[in-house]
């Protein structure tokens, strides 16, 4: 369910949400609907409910787990049907599980599996019996459909966790691991003993192991984060700066001329406004403007390229290579901030900057892209 993302806004504030499909029974008739289901606890069932009332409404067939052969079901405008042989594979208590889980992790905390895991974890520290009676709680409290996924192991299944969860002489039915199969008596059900927890504990003790392998094992390809923490550029007043500013140094804005097909910009940013217009007369008129804003504001009067939204990446990512590689120094800056993500903050565009949730930072992006750039070529990796 967590892959179905839905949210609300109570009082301006976005309350995050999943949901699932259901069916609700309206007097003879089954519709497929959705269970929305909210992190304050809130679930919509064609009404709203908290988890006591869900559990009133799946008792009284409202939530319907239970399909009658010959009912007729309805996807709304979509279709209707009847039930010929329905097989439905969730209870009404496993859904209510379901559901108190989802609550849980859109809160950041631990599900029910989530509770068991921390249990085990408590139990083969201590090996109290205790700790063993309590773990044997929180695996009973996982919807019982879900059991058998919670150690993400599909050849062993959940048979460690329900050996150790077993008394000593408790027969575990159904059991399905080949290291077992030998102590059962003929076909009946095997009788949990001290040697089976000990092969429990023995499993738990090597797959703690090859985790931990994996956690220290480095990716191929290196690390998938940053080591450098995460640089923030910032809008400022460049007249007053001095050229150690980092942050200034690298924003477009800076007062960096750079050159281009012989022409002079004294900056990136008047240099992108210049060539998003075909009027030469503008592009003269923003090459002069006396700062980046006025640039800007002389490109939005003048004549856009028609294409202009497709080619701006590529003309950024040029203009961005030209400061960097006609200016060393700010080259050794852009280098100095080693893999760290680069947030190029407002004012502009959604598009190029990451200054709101709905900030697409191309420039940052492009910014880490010419610094890849430069280090490659310090090391003499040229594939162009």
């Amino acid at each position: 369910m967590s892959r179905n993302r839905t949210y609300r806004d109570v009082d301006g504030e976005r309350i995050e949400g999943t949901w699932r499909p259901i069916f609700i029974r309206n007097g003879s008739s089954y519709f497929l609907s959705e269970l929305k289901i909210y992190a304050d606890g809130a679930i919509w069932c064609w009404e709203w409910v908290d988890l006591d009332g869900l559990r009133e409404k799946l008792r009284s067939g409202w939530v319907a787990t239970k399909l009658e052969p010959g009912g007729q079901a309805s996807a709304h405008h979509l279709a209707t049907w009847r039930f010929d042989d329905p097989q439905v594979w969730i209870t009404a208590e496993d859904l209510l599980g379901e559901v108190a889980d989802e609550i849980d992790r859109l809160n950041d905390r631990p599900d029910s599996t989530g509770r068991c895991l921390l249990a085990l974890e408590r139990f083969l520290q201590t090996r109290a019996e205790a700790d063993r009676v309590a773990l044997r709680a929180t695996y009973q409290a996982i919807p019982e459909h879900l059991r058998v996924y919670a150690l993400g192991d599909m050849d062993y299944r959940d048979v460690p966790l329900r050996v150790l969860c077993a008394d000593l002489g408790e027969p575990l039915e159904d059991y399905a691991v080949a290291e077992l199969e030998d102590e059962a008596d003929g076909d009946g059900p095997l009788i949990v003993t001290e040697k089976e927890r000990q092969w429990a504990i023995e499993y738990f003790t090597e797959r703690d192991r090859d985790l931990q392998a994996a956690r220290e094992r480095p990716h191929a390809d290196g690390p998938d984060g940053a080591d450098s923490p995460t640089l923030y550029l910032h809008h400022g007043h460049f007249g007053k700066l001095e050229r150690t500013d980092t942050d200034r140094m690298l924003r477009n804005e800076y007062p960096t001329p750079i050159v281009v097909a012989s022409v002079t910009y004294p900056t990136v940013a008047h240099a992108y406004w210049a060539l998003s217009t075909t009027d030469p007369a503008a592009r003269e008129q923003i090459r002069a403007a006396e700062a980046p804003h006025q640039a800007e504001e002389l490109a939005r009067q003048a004549t856009r390229r028609t294409n202009w939204p497709a080619i701006r990446p590529a003309v950024m990512a040029d203009l961005l290579r030209a400061k960097y590689d006609q200016h060393p120094d700010l080259a050794e800056a852009l280098i100095a901030t080693g893999d760290a993500r680069i947030h190029y903050g407002p004012p502009g565009s959604d598009y190029w900057h990451a200054g709101s949730p709905q900030g697409r930072n191309w420039i940052g992006r492009l910014l880490e892209l010419v610094r890849a750039e430069l280090v490659a070529s310090r090391e003499g990796i040229h594939l162009i």
